[in-house]
């Protein structure tokens, strides 16, 4: 297979992942080029770069637009692209222009992304080459009477799915028949306004489930490896909160037999670059395959601390056509690792996204703690884009000292100016279970009513506005 070195890569995001992607590729030597909307002029990521240019117009369309994205980066000319995660990132037919026009993308084959895109046929693929998965529908369904029916012989409690997107939009968890109705149309307008296809899937629905992915790595020449799985199950509304590598209490048979089943469905299916396949382990250990992420994790840090790879470079290792460097027994699992998304939303007001200018600034930092983030003092928060802004990763050799880090490394986390989810964060941290390792999906739901978010006299959060008004008092006088 030819080899091409990449030297120059457009970088197709914006935020901490473009500014990930960028460190990465100056480690190589690679060049960058960076992209931004007008509502972005002031990113971290576009200084970074080598070389930045606006795309002008909708501030969410300028990510969205590969037509134009392609030909910046023929005009720069760059050898590829890389993606980072959500915008284009599982986009088949971005993957396929970029290939059309001479681009590497930096990614899995099109046809890996339109597979496991399309949340049914994944899964009959994956039941083909051996993986367990949900009982459920095969089919996309849109029509009510046919959906009830089905439901009806799955037996319920059952989930309604959107059938082309992600995140928890387009999902409903429906406990009673004589709930089906209602929640399936809410479902199938949800999916409809967010994904342009109303058409959804119907599944059992697994209650107090574990949220267990595995990493897995695979290069052009049939070798597939994993790097050991993470626990995302601490969520809120489906998307995730917080992420662990290890789990902290998953059954070693169990974790051995995902890693088995991971890296064989990857060989079997012929995959290529990274990939995340995600499961569902119920109370009584049994494990069920619900979808793959075919790019690059949000959570993807956790795993790079406790392995020691570099993830984004060996997708570009991948893409340029090389051989993975290492086999299965040379990677070696050390410590605990937790991510915390810090995202900017209120929690008195239902965890609503809250932009706005960020007037002070405090990372935490020291032994084991990592900061992936693009804002600073000053930084105007937009409304148009996710409402994470940073993300805190802490490491150390065992569980407790790791839990006891993440406590020290919130608490020096200030961000002033907007509110954060830090307050629920640092309630996390120091909660009984969280603390044993006890936790499944329904964490955060029924421990919120009892975690207080809001600061009082001594929190650190407190503490820090004091501070703040001692200085700006001694500057006055």
């Amino acid at each position: 297979m030819r080899k091409k070195r990449i030297k120059k890569v457009l970088v197709a995001n914006r935020g901490e992942v473009a500014t990930r992607i960028i460190r990465a590729c100056k480690e190589l030597g690679i060049r960058t080029v960076a992209i931004y909307s007008e509502a972005d002029h002031n990113g971290i990521w576009v200084k970074k770069a080598d070389e930045s240019y606006m795309i002008p117009g909708d501030p969410v369309k300028a990510y969205l637009n590969f037509y134009k994205i392609v030909d910046l980066a023929r005009q720069t000319r760059c050898d590829a692209i890389h993606p980072g995660y959500g915008f284009l990132s599982e986009n088949a037919d971005f993957a396929r222009y970029c290939q059309k026009r001479g681009i590497i993308f930096i990614g899995p084959k099109p046809e890996h992304i339109e597979l496991f895109g399309d949340k049914i046929k994944s899964k009959i693929a994956m039941r083909e080459v051996g993986v367990p998965v949900l009982p459920g529908t095969d089919e996309p369904i849109i029509d009510i009477e046919k959906a009830k029916k089905v439901a009806k012989e799955i037996g319920f409690p059952v989930i309604i799915k959107a059938a082309y997107g992600g995140g928890g939009r387009g999902m409903r968890i429906v406990e009673k028949e004589e709930d089906f109705e209602e929640l399936f149309r809410s479902a199938t307008s949800e999916a409809e306004k967010f994904f342009g296809k109303g058409d959804v899937f119907i599944e059992k629905y697994v209650k107090n489930p574990r949220h267990i992915e595995i990493q897995i790595m695979a290069d052009k020449y049939g070798n597939v490896i994993h790097l050991g799985e993470r626990d995302c199950s601490i969520q809120r509304r489906h998307q995730k909160v917080v992420e662990i590598a290890p789990s902290p209490r998953l059954n070693e048979e169990v974790r051995r037999e995902l890693f088995r089943v991971a890296v064989k469905s990857m060989f079997k299916l012929g995959y290529e670059s990274v990939g995340t396949l995600e499961f569902l382990v119920d109370e009584e250990d049994n494990f069920y395959f619900i979808e793959m992420n075919t790019r690059l994790q949000v959570e993807h840090t956790v795993t790079e601390t406790v392995t020691g790879v570099d993830l984004v470079q060996r997708m570009i290792d991948i893409a340029e056509g090389k051989k993975l460097p290492f086999l299965q027994e040379d990677i070696s699992f050390r410590g605990y690792a937790i991510e915390f998304r810090i995202n900017a939303e209120d929690p008195e007001k239902g965890f609503a996204p809250s932009p706005g200018r960020i007037t002070s600034y405090y990372s935490p930092g020291g032994p084991g703690v990592r900061i992936d983030a693009a804002v600073y003092k000053d930084y105007i928060i937009p409304p148009y884009y996710d409402s994470m802004i940073a993300k805190l990763t802490v490491w150390a050799l065992t569980w407790d000292r790791t839990v006891k880090r993440a406590r020290r490394a919130l608490d020096e986390f200030q961000v002033r100016g907007v509110p954060t989810n830090l307050p629920l964060l640092r309630q996390i941290v120091r909660d009984k279970d969280f603390m044993e390792g006890r936790f499944d999906t329904g964490y955060i739901d029924k421990k919120l009513p009892k975690f207080k978010l809001k600061p009082e006299e001594g929190d650190p959060e407190d503490l820090a506005t004091v501070i703040a008004a001692a200085i700006a008092a001694y500057h006055r006088l």
